[in-house]
Formats: structure tokens, sequence, C-alpha cells
């Protein structure tokens, strides 16, 4: 199981801040954002595509090469802003 976890506005727009997914096999973060799309629909693609998010994998910033394997925690933020 792979632990996928959503923060402020990602958690409203998908009404959900926790799931855990069982992988089909290992695979890269941009295929499993993808894979997580094609099972979820379209608000998971606003979500997952959106540009400046930020993305980790037990609990260290990740870019899409990184590989998500059973047993991981994987967390979506949405882009900060601040001044």
């Amino acid at each position: 199981m792979v632990k996928v976890l959503f923060f402020a506005s990602y958690r409203e727009t998908l009404g959900v801040s926790d799931v855990a997914v069982t992988l089909p096999h290992n695979m890269s973060l941009a295929a499993f954002k993808q894979w997580l799309i094609t099972e979820n629909g379209d608000s998971w693609q606003a979500v997952l595509t959106a540009p400046n998010s930020v993305q980790a994998v037990n609990q260290t910033v990740a870019d899409d090469d990184c590989v998500v394997t059973d047993g991981d925690e994987v967390a979506f933020f949405p882009p900060v802003t601040g001044g």
C-alpha cells in the first residue's frame, strides 16, 4: 500500500485528505501521478498536474523521477505564497 496525502486546497478540491492505494508495480512519481489520474478522473488531473506544486515521497521533496514503491508515503502540496 502507498499512503497518499493531500494538503490545503488540494484536500478541499478532492474532498479527501488521504487515500491508501495498492500499486500494480514500482513506478516513477510521474507515472504514479498519471496512474492516479486514470483511476480517479479530471479533478485529480487538475491537482496532480498543477504548476508549481510540491510533492514529497517519505517526507522528502521529490521530483518526477523518484521511484514510488510499496510502503511509501506520497504527499502533494499546493504552491506556497507569502510575503
